[in-house]
C-alpha cells in the first residue's frame, strides 16, 4: 500500500517538473526575436513582474521587458536577483544606471543618468542615494550628499550654493549656513530635522541681524525677492501660534492674522481684502474657513458655517443688515466676491455648487 502511494507521488512530482520546464522553454520556442538577442548560456529562466530574466546560475544574465522584448538590464545575478555589477537601460536603450547591486537593489558605488547625462555619482544603500554628488542635466553641481553623518552642500539649478553644513540621516542636523539671492548669507546657526532651530537671520537689503530661536519664538519669513511673507510665532521649525501673513511680492499688505497649527491656519483668525478691508473673521481648520462672519464692503453679508470655504449653513444679510434668506447644507441664493471686493457670481447654490442664472 505504501509503495503504491510513494510511486504515485513521484509520478506527479516528475510530471509537475516536466510542465514547469516546458513553461520555461516556451519563451524561447515562440519568441524568435528574443532568441536572436541571447548570447549567454541559458541555465535559468525566470518570469518576474512582467519581465523575462535569463541568467546563468550565480553568474551573468539579462532582463527584458515582457511585452516588447527590450533589454532593461544586463549584469551579475545571484539566485535570480541582481547581485554585483550591472547596467540598467530605459526602453529606448539609454543607460540609466550602472553600478553595484545587492539582493536586487542598488547597493554600493554607482552612477545614474538622464537622457545620457550624468545626474548622480556616489554610493547607494537599499536602493536609495546615500553619499555622492547630484548634477543638473546641464552639468551643474546641485548637491553634495552625505546621508549618514557629515558635512554636505546643496546648490540651486544654476550651480549657486544654497546650503552648507551638517547632515544626519539625510537631513540637516547641526551647524549650517543657508544662502539666498546668488550667494547672500541669509541664515547661520543650527538645524534640527531639516528645520532651522536657532541662529542668526540676516534681513534682506539691510545690515540687520536678528537672533532667532526657531524651536520656539518669534521670526520673520521672506520670499525670494526679499518681501516679508510671515511674521509671528514658530515651534519645531514651522508656524505655530499667533502670526501674520502678508501678500506675496508686497511684504506690507496684511492678508491674514490669527492662529496657526503646524504651518496652517487653524483656530481664530481674520482675513482681509487687497484694499485692507476685513473680509472674514472666525475660525479656521487646516487652512479652511470653518465658521464665522463674511463681510462685503465693510458690511456683514453672511454668518454661519462653511464647508471647504463654501457657505454652507447660515444667514445671508442685505446691505441694511436685514436677513434675506438662509442657506441650509449649501442650498440657497448667494453672491460671491473676489479679493478686490468685486462681484463675480450671483445665483443659487445646490449642495455647495453653483447653479447659474
Amino acid at each position: 500500500m505504501f509503495e503504491n502511494i510513494k510511486s504515485l507521488y513521484f509520478i506527479k512530482f516528475k510530471l509537475f517538473i516536466k510542465i514547469e520546464e516546458q513553461l520555461k522553454l516556451k519563451l524561447l520556442k515562440y519568441n524568435k526575436n528574443l532568441q536572436n538577442k541571447l548570447d549567454i548560456n541559458i541555465i535559468n529562466y525566470k518570469y518576474y513582474t512582467g519581465n523575462y530574466i535569463i541568467y546563468e546560475s550565480n553568474k551573468r544574465g539579462k532582463e527584458y521587458k515582457g511585452y516588447n522584448d527590450k533589454l532593461i538590464y544586463e549584469g551579475e545575478y545571484l539566485k535570480g536577483e541582481r547581485n554585483g555589477k550591472g547596467k540598467e537601460y530605459d526602453e529606448l536603450g539609454n543607460i540609466i544606471f550602472e553600478g553595484e547591486y545587492l539582493k536586487g537593489k542598488r547597493n554600493g558605488k554607482g552612477k545614474e543618468y538622464f537622457k545620457n547625462k550624468l545626474i548622480f555619482e556616489g554610493e547607494y544603500l537599499n536602493g536609495k542615494e546615500l553619499k555622492g554628488k547630484k548634477y543638473s542635466i546641464y552639468g551643474n553641481l546641485l548637491d553634495e550628499l552625505n546621508r549618514i553623518n557629515g558635512i554636505g552642500k546643496q546648490y540651486d539649478p544654476y550651480g549657486n550654493l544654497e546650503f552648507e553644513g551638517e547632515y544626519l540621516n539625510g537631513k540637516r542636523n547641526g551647524k549650517g549656513k543657508e544662502y539666498k539671492y546668488y550667494g547672500r548669507l541669509e541664515f547661520e546657526g543650527e538645524y534640527l530635522n531639516d528645520n532651522k532651530y536657532k541662529g542668526k537671520l540676516n534681513e534682506p537689503y539691510t545690515n540687520k541681524v536678528i537672533e532667532q530661536t526657531y524651536s520656539k519664538g518669534l521670526i520673520k519669513e521672506y520670499d525670494t525677492s526679499g518681501y516679508l511673507k510671515y511674521e509671528g510665532e514658530y515651534l519645531n521649525g514651522i508656524k505655530n501660534g499667533k502670526g501674520k501673513e502678508f501678500e506675496i511680492f508686497d511684504g506690507k499688505l496684511l492678508v491674514y492674522e490669527g492662529e496657526f497649527l503646524n504651518g496652517k491656519r487653524n483656530g481664530k483668525g481674520k482675513e482681509y481684502f487687497q484694499n485692507g478691508k476685513l473680509i472674514f473673521e472666525g475660525e479656521y481648520l487646516y487652512n479652511f474657513r470653518l465658521k464665522g462672519k463674511l463681510y462685503i464692503k465693510g458690511k456683514l453679508e453672511f454668518e454661519g458655517e462653511f464647508l471647504y470655504n463654501k457657505k454652507w449653513n447660515g444667514k445671508v444679510y442685505d446691505e441694511n443688515g436685514n436677513i434675506i434668506y438662509e442657506l441650509i447644507k449649501g442650498n440657497g441664493k448667494v453672491k460671491e466676491y473676489n479679493k478686490s471686493d468685486q462681484l463675480i457670481f450671483e445665483g443659487e447654490y445646490l449642495n455647495g455648487c453653483y447653479i447659474y442664472w
